[in-house]
């Protein structure tokens, strides 16, 4: 569509929009990691007092889809600790200035490596506006905007989980896949031996023996 046909509003909706998408990933931390067996990955983050903050994470592979979380403030106290859980979400009111650190720990595995994805939201999300808090309506152009801004979070929000419900159904299904092929496999071997056996039995029953006669003189 040609730009010089766009109303005011309609110039400053799309620029809206796409600055929208361009900060859409500013906030926060979201990463996808390999997590070796017997190992141990921790992060950090410097977090302000007051704020708040949101930890949630999932084992997208590996095992049986588990592994160790712990959350811990400036000062070292745990704040949260689960062990060998598949998915959860915290969310705590940071209570002092300083660097946390949480860490995800794959120890208790002894060789089977993990994918774990996880989310750290640090604090809220700005105000689309300026004056998004005063008391006065927003005008209609104004509330579509932030109507739209919701919206597109929540698409990111369900394409993320979506992603990762794909991704772990697709290893779950090439795990299976590989077990029903190494016990087709075992099964073409064992019936492999059973029809040789069976030929080697039925020819010994029919094979000629050499019969010895002895003479006795007269």
């Amino acid at each position: 569509r040609d730009w010089a046909t766009l109303s005011a509003w309609q110039l400053v909706l799309v620029q809206v929009l796409w600055a929208l998408l361009l900060c859409g990933w500013a906030f926060g931390s979201e990463l996808t990691f390999e997590l070796p067996d017997n190992a141990k990955q921790c992060f950090y983050e410097d977090i302000t007092i007051g704020t708040k903050c949101t930890l949630e994470f999932q084992v997208v592979t590996g095992g049986h889809y588990d592994v160790d979380c712990r959350l811990e403030d400036a000062d070292g106290t745990v704040l949260y600790k689960e062990m060998k859980k598949q998915y959860d979400s915290f969310t705590f009111m940071a209570a002092k200035n300083g660097t946390y650190k949480f860490c995800f720990s794959n120890e208790f595995s002894t060789f089977t490596h993990k994918t774990v994805y996880f989310d750290f939201q640090v604090g809220e999300d700005p105000p689309l506006f300026p004056n998004e808090n005063r008391v006065t309506a927003l005008t209609q152009m104004e509330s579509a905007c932030v109507s739209i801004h919701e919206a597109l979070k929540s698409v990111i929000d369900y394409q993320t989980h979506f992603r990762l419900r794909e991704a772990q159904g697709r290893s779950r299904a090439e795990d299976l896949n590989t077990r029903v092929a190494f016990w087709s496999i075992g099964e073409a071997f064992i019936l492999l031996v059973v029809s040789i056996s069976q030929v080697v039995l039925l020819r010994s029953f029919f094979s000629d023996r050499k019969t010895t006669t002895t003479r006795v003189g007269s």
